[in-house]
């Protein structure tokens, strides 16, 4: 029969959605029962923060695994041990350390993984443990800017786009051809995973619409209403080796020539910092809506 039961952590969260951030402290309690008195040496509780990449290439006949891995943090605090049996709570305050350091991730190639552990040490037994992945959230957009300084003539929106807002896209088009000529609308989410020699991309089309049709020798402003995914990850731009990026691409498909196309560059960031940096309406367009023309 096990000497310690009911083993689990407790977190005192203030976000609804239980994230952490650099510079945060952890606050809960370890909780657990022992059955017998049994001497126990160490009661432990650390936080860390992981990035890890894993893929494998093809090199003639052999298969090669690619594998990098980035540390983070480190922390860890001992907490007072027991001997008696019956039920047992020690509290915990645990300091995420400042600096810049990414959102969690995961994806088919790599992972940004933050980790709490609480681990009981007894003489002569295996450690018992007990794991809860926290969910973290960089503060490093509340600094950062999207790349869109070179399109400000083109682009009127805010730097940072919260997940869930809807955009207008505006495309003004003049066909100077003989053919009919229809715009295309994209988001793409191009995900970079790197080691040391080694990079390998991933890239997702989140939206994509076909605007109305500008005939030929017209002009003509075209339109859509593009939302970004409730669920979109968060934009990634401060880790060594796994970074996160969006595009609005709109473009047109013509035959035997050169398909014109302009790129917006996103930086797209979880829809609570709304009251840090939200998008803003512009002109006549409902609350909430970020303009973009191209």
């Amino acid at each position: 029969m096990p000497s310690i039961k009911d083993f689990y952590l407790t977190f005192e969260t203030t976000n609804e959605d239980g994230s952490y951030s650099e510079g945060d402290t952890i606050v809960g309690t370890v909780n657990f029962k022992l059955t017998t008195n049994v001497s126990i040496n160490t009661l432990t509780v650390k936080a860390k923060g992981d990035a890890k990449t894993k893929w494998t290439e093809d090199i003639g006949d052999y298969v090669m695994t690619v594998t990098s891995k980035k540390r983070y943090f480190k922390v860890k605090d001992y907490l007072i041990g027991v001997t008696l049996k019956g039920v047992h709570t020690f509290e915990f305050r645990l300091k995420l350390p400042e600096g810049s350091m990414p959102s969690s991730f995961k994806g088919e190639n790599g992972k940004i993984v933050y980790m709490f552990e609480a681990k009981i040490s007894k003489s002569w037994w295996w450690p018992s443990k007990v794991k809860r992945e926290i969910n973290f959230i960089s503060k490093t957009f509340q600094h950062c800017t999207a790349n869109i300084d070179r399109f400000k003539n083109a682009v009127r929106c805010s730097d940072l786009i919260l997940t869930g807002e809807t955009l207008s896209v505006v495309s003004k088009i003049c066909n100077s051809s003989s053919k009919n000529t229809r715009p295309k609308f994209k988001l793409e989410q191009n995900t970079v995973y790197r080691s040391k020699y080694h990079t390998k991309n991933s890239l997702i089309i989140l939206f994509k619409e076909v605007g109305a049709t500008v005939r030929p020798n017209s002009e003509r402003t075209v339109s859509c209403q593009l939302k970004i995914p409730d669920d979109a990850i968060s934009t990634i731009h401060n880790c060594e080796i796994i970074s996160v990026e969006y595009y609005i691409k709109v473009y047109l498909d013509i035959s035997f020539a050169f398909d014109p196309e302009v790129v917006f560059p996103l930086v797209i960031v979880p829809s609570r910092c709304a009251a840090i940096q939200p998008g803003e309406a512009v002109g006549a367009y409902p609350p909430g809506t970020t303009v973009v023309t191209s």
